[in-house]
Formats: structure tokens, sequence, C-alpha cells
């Protein structure tokens, strides 16, 4: 007799009422349930590590890295108070809205050349009409600000909250709320989303999050490869940065979350210099 899964004991424990329902919405609460399962187990296994906490330390940096073995569900890093701390998600919010567009049909694929705009921009790569796969990596803000314009408030209200993105609060400007709020999100949440994705466990199509998951893929090397996306509320001043993301190794799951203070330009290199030593440390590079 096949051995009953999680999805099945979730099933046998909530029963919802008999109604003619939204099976994305069904499929939406299934995976915003997971989170908390998940999330709520990592809450008691969670390990500090010295090293990683070195790093940081020895860095001047006011912040946090999360890991999450998706395989065991346990967490490990430095600085837990912190990373249960919600910030805006600044462009790590481009996941979700590569997400939701690609699902709605704002967008028909990752390679379609989607308009910035024309007006001057803080960064002169973002100055031109490029596709999601590109946008994504330049962290193009007003190509994607245009794609949650398409979306919509109600469309993109829906599906933020079917994600179970955060605290799900957009507020009133559909091309605004992640750069700015009321969105925000922990570190530990974040783990807990992109455990879903890389899971093919989110509401939205398989091959949906099969291509999101294609365009953030940063670097591959002998039975590892490394994805991610970074954030900068504020960007070029003074703010929280981010770097999310996972790793694939020897066919394992890792997903990993890490914030921190930014008080000037030059700090925006750490991001990614103290998570992939923060990765190594922890012996998933």
């Amino acid at each position: 007799m096949r051995k009953p899964s999680f999805r099945d004991e979730v099933r046998a424990n909530y029963r919802y009422p008999v109604m003619r329902v939204n099976v994305t919405v069904l499929r939406g609460m299934l995976a915003a349930w997971l989170v908390v399962v998940v999330l709520a187990g990592c809450s008691s296994a969670w390990t500090d590590n010295a090293q990683v906490e070195r790093l940081f330390l020895d860095a001047d940096v006011a912040g946090t890295f999360v890991l999450l073995d998706t395989s065991t569900g346990k967490l490990s890093g430095y600085n837990r108070s912190r990373a249960e701390k919600r910030f805006v998600p600044a462009s790590t919010f481009k996941i979700p809205n590569s997400l939701i567009g690609l699902a709605v049909g704002a967008v028909q694929s990752v390679d379609e050349v989607l308009p910035y705009g024309g007006q001057p921009q803080t960064f002169e790569s973002w100055e031109r009409d490029m596709p999601l796969r590109e946008a994504i990596t330049l962290s193009n803000v007003p190509v994607y600000q245009g794609l949650a314009r398409r979306i919509g408030m109600e469309r993109m209200r829906h599906h933020v909250a079917s994600l179970d993105f955060g605290n799900n609060e957009i507020g009133s400007r559909v091309d605004r709320f992640w750069l700015d709020g009321p969105l925000e999100i922990s570190a530990i949440e974040q783990a807990g989303f992109l455990s879903c994705l890389v899971r093919d466990q989110l509401p939205v199509p398989a091959e949906v999050q099969s291509a999101v998951r294609d365009i953030l893929l940063l670097e591959q090397g002998d039975g590892w490869s490394l994805y991610g996306k970074t954030g900068w509320e504020n960007a070029p001043g003074p703010g929280v940065g981010w770097w999310v993301g996972w790793v694939e190794k020897d066919g394992k799951l890792f997903t990993f979350a890490m914030n921190m203070d930014i008080h000037q330009v030059s700090d925006a290199g750490k991001r990614i210099e103290l998570g992939m030593a923060s990765l190594k440390a922890l012996g998933v590079l």
C-alpha cells in the first residue's frame, strides 16, 4: 500500500466546504499551508553557525543569513531574530512578479521584449526595452513596473495572496508596493517561498515555475548549480539589501536568503560576497 504523502495528510485533516471553487485558489491555499507548516517546523530547528557569524562580524555588517535544507526543513545561519523580521523585498519581488506575469498572460514568455517606458532611469543599463530573461539579470525596475501595470491591481492582489509572499499587502500602487511597501517579507519567509518554487509547489503552472527558475541561474560547477536574485531598497541610497536563491548540489536542494543594512554604494557588493562565503561556510558550495 502506498504510504500517505504530506499532501494526503493535509487533505485528510482539513476539509473545505462543499462548493464550486476555483482549482487555482485551492492550490494556492495548499501551497500557503505548506509554507506555514515548513516554517513552523523550522522555527524549532534553527542552528546558529559560528563561521557565518564571524563573516558578518568581520565585515562589520548588520544582517542575517538563512539556509533551508528542503529535505529536512532545518534552518541554519546567523542572526535568527533578524531572520524573522520583515523588510521591503525590493527587487527580490521580481521573482513572484515574473511568476504572476507569466501565469496571467501579461507576458507570453521570458523572451518577449517588454518596454522600459522611454524615461531617464537611475542606471543607464535600464534605458532600453528587454525581455524578462535580461531584465531580471540587470534588475531592470521600469520593465518590471510596466509588467506589474499589465497585470493590474486586482490580479496582482489575488496572486500575491495566493503565493503567500510575506505579509501579502500591496497597498494601492500596483507598480511601487515592493519598492516602498507595504509589502514586506522576512528572510525565513523568503527561504520558505523559494523552497516551494524549486519543488513546483506554487499555485501557478509548472511550466511557469520552470521558466522562472531558468532565468535565475547564476553559476554552475561540478555537481552544483547556483540560482539567485538581489534586491536593494532605495537604490542607490541607504536601505536594506537582499540576496536570495538556492543551490542544487548532488541531488539536494538548499534555499537561502540574506539581508543587510546598506549605508553607502560600496556596501552593495557585500550582499553576494557575504552570501557566497556563508554558503561555503555551511558546506553547500
